[in-house]
């Protein structure tokens, strides 16, 4: 175990540490010289002791606590569990290769991708259209139990919560017996009281057929900023129909060729898509294709 102080706790921070090890430390000025992997620990352990939270509305956005402010201004120290190299290459291993997530429970977080996996070929579906890893890590922060909780992990609503959910609530119940996890009364998922109005204003709008273009103009918004905020919607779990759009701004084939390359992709990822695709096919198509494609095969 080592001591660490952390002087500087003010702002917000991106729950992907490798984000954070990149772009944050610089901002900060302090903490370059460690490793991700200490740096993941500390906002684990930051956490725990309630000096930061995570935002579930906002995708699992860590927050600087009332507490962690007052922490910020008299810093005090505490420990941390430091992985070793070995450890890390380990815990890489068992998730798949993938290197250090988000999530405070690695072990968790890998059975999940394995069900993940074996239920996206169980059911001939990409592993990312069940869960996508940023959902699978929060999981393994909150260990959700029931239906309630799991629709409030950043990117599963009432749809996915009921469509994927039971198996790994299942798995995460077993392993929080077997393993005699307690979970922290803050760290316990909350049901939200509100949701966004400007997504349900949104979904409305959709339902109305309104033009996606006509949407975002309503609400200040630019067009991709709007496809953020739809896509938000559907990776929750929301179905919604945008047909009426695509078929006015969308050339036939574009649409075939595009939802066949999701079909086919491991991938939601946006830039291995258009990689993939070429240059024949612009960011808004692929990005209205994959809206269209999650909401049907997913939701």
């Amino acid at each position: 175990k080592t001591e660490y102080v952390i002087s500087v706790l003010m702002g917000e921070l991106t729950p992907d540490v490798e984000s954070f090890g990149h772009q944050e430390l610089e901002v900060f000025g302090i903490g370059s010289d460690e490793s991700e992997a200490t740096w993941a620990a500390v906002i684990r352990q930051a956490l725990l002791s309630g000096y930061l939270s995570r935002d579930i509305e906002n995708y699992g956005l860590l927050k600087v606590t009332a507490k962690g402010k007052k922490f910020a201004l008299k810093p005090v120290s505490f420990k941390i569990v430091e992985e070793s190299e070995e450890d890390e290459d380990e815990d890489a291993a068992k998730a798949g290769g993938r290197g250090s997530s988000g999530a405070m429970d690695p072990v968790l977080f890998s059975m999940m991708k394995d069900l993940r996996k074996k239920l996206g070929a169980s059911l001939k579906l990409p592993p990312y259209v069940i869960f996508q890893d940023p959902s699978l890590e929060a999981m393994a922060t909150f260990y959700p139990v029931t239906i309630e909780e799991l629709q409030n992990i950043p990117g599963v609503g009432a749809g996915k919560a009921a469509r994927y959910g039971k198996e790994f609530l299942e798995l995460i119940r077993r392993h929080v017996e077997e393993n005699e996890i307690e979970r922290p009364e803050d760290m316990r998922v909350r049901t939200l009281a509100n949701k966004s109005k400007m997504k349900v204003s949104i979904v409305q709008q959709i339902d109305r057929k309104v033009a996606l273009d006509d949407i975002a103009m309503s609400h200040g918004l630019d067009f991709p900023e709007l496809l953020s905020e739809v896509e938000a919607i559907v990776y929750s779990g929301t179905r919604i129909n945008i047909d009426y759009f695509i078929s006015e701004v969308m050339d036939e084939d574009h649409l075939e060729d595009i939802y066949e390359y999701y079909k086919e992709s491991t991938t939601d990822c946006l830039e291995e898509a258009m990689k993939e695709l070429g240059h024949d096919y612009s960011e808004e198509e692929i990005r209205l294709v994959r809206i269209k494609f999650l909401s049907e095969m997913a939701n």
